[in-house]
């Protein structure tokens, strides 16, 4: 019975010895246990929902961190509700070189002059499907800088709102109810517009006279087309009229012409009946040219018989 008893010690023994072991390779091999950290606070003026402990913290998308704490405090004296956040990060994941190379070990001047240059903490989604937060850390110089300086424990960095919050503060300066009476304005004067009685009435006039514009164009094609066929042969009648005319005209000019040649052997040059022959002649010439050149004209402008001739400045 007693070597049983033994055998059984040393069965537990070994077995409390090898948890140990695991316990130690677990804490120990981290090198957590043994790293050097630094606390930070971040009080934040909006909604924390979906930031939850352990959750990572970023710098320029790099993990120096997690969130170690989450409290809700409420200000006695304003009766204002606070929610310092705690962070904690190691200080060789964030480092700040100063002159010379050497890196001065002391984390809270080191942060202070990186609020300096616009070190801010701002709330970003983690996860869109879970809706969980995460901090990231980042340079935005220009904003202000906002410390509660509530406790001394921890080093303060400021934050500015996250970009919903941005969103929503936004909102909240429209004046939606405005909008809304002048959206519904606007609305309204567009139905009675388009329902109003003068628009109703000037689309309808505008049917009916398109509807008679219509009727005139059928109506002038069908007189249109006829009146080019009958323009056609009132040029083919006046070219032929004129030829007609001069052809008439040679022969009489040639005729008398014969008769000038018999008259002035009986009768003087200077004698009214030799000079009324000759004018007569040069009026049957001049016909004779005048008929020729309509005739010649119309053949190359017939357009000129309803259009007219031009005057020679183009008017």
């Amino acid at each position: 019975m007693a070597k049983q008893a033994n055998r059984m010690m040393i069965g537990v023994f070994v077995v409390l010895a090898v948890i140990l072991m695991a316990a130690s390779l677990v804490v120990f091999g981290s090198g957590k246990f043994f790293k050097k950290t630094v606390k930070c606070v971040l009080y934040f003026d909006e909604s924390v929902k979906g930031l939850n402990v352990g959750a990572p913290v970023l710098f320029q998308g790099v993990q120096i961190g997690s969130v170690t704490s989450i409290v809700l405090q409420v200000d006695p004296a304003k009766l204002q509700p606070q929610i310092p956040v705690t962070i904690e990060f190691e200080p060789d994941r964030f480092k700040v070189h100063a002159e010379g190379g050497k890196i001065p070990r002391e984390p809270r001047k080191n942060i202070a002059k990186l609020i300096d240059k616009g070190l801010r903490a701002v709330l970003t989604m983690q996860s869109f499907i879970t809706g969980q937060l995460m901090i990231e850390i980042d340079f935005h110089p220009g904003t202000p800088v906002v410390l509660k300086n509530i406790g001394k424990d921890f080093i303060e960095i400021p934050t500015i709102p996250s970009t919903s919050e941005r969103l929503a503060q936004t909102l909240d300066k429209l004046d939606l109810e405005g909008l809304k009476k002048h959206l519904e304005s606007t609305l309204a004067g567009i139905d009675r517009f388009v329902n109003g009685p003068d628009l109703i009435a000037g689309i309808r006039a505008l049917k009916d006279t398109l509807q008679d514009v219509r009727k005139i164009v059928v109506k002038m094609e069908g007189q249109i087309n006829p009146l080019a066929d009958d323009v056609k042969k009132s040029v083919k009648d006046i070219g032929k009229l004129a030829r007609n005319a001069e052809a008439k005209l040679d022969p009489l000019g040639t005729g008398l012409d014969k008769t000038m040649s018999s008259v002035r052997g009986i009768i003087s040059e200077d004698s009214p009946l030799i000079v009324e022959l000759q004018n007569t002649m040069k009026e049957i010439s001049a016909m004779s040219r005048s008929f020729r050149q309509l005739a010649n004209y119309l053949e190359q402008h017939p357009e000129t018989v309803i259009r007219g001739k031009k005057s020679p400045g183009g008017k």
